[in-house]
């Protein structure tokens, strides 16, 4: 089993105490999005897990105390992990619970200093090109974090804007445009261009492109729960599906998502995992690190269902 910690929330920035708990303890529980009374009961042990994914605009608590803690355990148990760390350019009117984009680089460098650089993959998502966000200014700034990125990262996974409504009505017209299928292809192929200068592997998250050659451009299709990456991380092969649950030309692998939606207090205009942004402090308030939950305690109300896990592990290698 891959556990996604977390495509709905910044666990690594908010929660690693908890994280480290639910390592500890073995198991953590999670509320349905749909079935909010249906608790699962997801195994977190060594002979279940394959790998753990973790999704983060600022991972820096993976480095000491409870993160630096659960990393720790996950290595002694041979389990291999990596962090998909954001880095896009946008400033506190788009980001505003972010630090700075210096203090950020320098950040990915630590973290791949400190784990290897098959560790971190650089995300530059989503690409938003409106007001004083243009396809130049774009080039320039991915150009100039590449150049600081270069040696640390191995890879950068790239996708443009998606209109998610809610996220739609709450930009105050920063981020409700579509990026333009000619602006696409001419900043993917900058991209690809600057990547090739700078040794990163260009991956596209869940973008068609148009009639652009992937193979001629560089630009390889994203998997960013990459059972090949936590092959070569952990020496071992992986037998898993591709995630039937996912977005039309997402490559990743199926894993199991720990997070829970509107937890996240980074408050990006954009995002699609955030319903409110009031919501995700109150819920933020709400979290307590003894719990299985990563918001709130188990209720009378509740029904915990223990989920089925298994390693896929074997020795020969056969992907999707």
């Amino acid at each position: 089993m891959i556990v996604s910690a977390s495509r709905r929330t910044d666990l690594p920035a908010f929660y690693t105490p908890w994280l480290y708990r639910r390592l500890y303890e073995g198991y953590a529980l999670t509320r349905g999005p749909y079935r909010p009374h249906r608790l699962s009961r997801v195994p977190l042990s060594a002979s279940v897990l394959d790998g753990v994914v973790f999704w983060s605009k600022n991972p820096a608590p993976l480095l000491e105390g409870p993160g630096r803690d659960a990393l720790a355990l996950l290595k002694s148990w041979g389990v291999p992990f990596y962090v998909q760390f954001t880095i896009t350019p946008y400033g506190p009117e788009l980001e505003p619970g972010l630090p700075g984009k210096g203090e950020l680089l320098r950040l990915f460098r630590r973290m791949a200093a400190a784990w290897g650089p098959g560790r971190v993959v650089w995300r530059y998502d989503p690409v938003i090109v409106s007001g004083a966000y243009t396809a130049a200014y774009h080039r320039e700034r991915f150009a100039q974090m590449a150049a600081e990125l270069a040696g640390a990262a191995d890879e950068c996974v790239f996708s443009f804007l998606d209109l998610y409504p809610k996220a739609k009505a709450r930009s105050a017209g920063l981020a409700d445009r579509e990026v333009p299928a000619v602006v696409q292809r001419e900043l993917a192929l900058s991209f690809a261009e600057t990547a090739a200068k700078t040794g990163l592997r260009l991956r596209s998250c869940c973008e068609a492109l148009g009639m652009l050659d992937r193979a001629q451009s560089g630009i390889h299709p994203g998997a960013c729960v990459d059972p090949q990456r936590l092959e070569r991380l952990g020496g071992f092969s992986l037998r898993v599906h591709k995630d039937a649950g996912q977005r039309l030309g997402c490559g990743c692998a199926e894993s199991v998502d720990i997070g829970m939606y509107t937890s996240c207090t980074h408050g990006c205009v954009y995002c699609y995992a955030t319903a409110s942004a009031k919501k995700a402090v109150e819920n933020r308030a709400g979290h307590d690190p003894r719990s299985p939950l990563l918001v709130g305690w188990p209720g009378p109300e509740d029904e915990i269902v223990p989920r089925a896990a298994a390693s896929h592990r074997e020795g020969q290698l056969r992907l999707f």
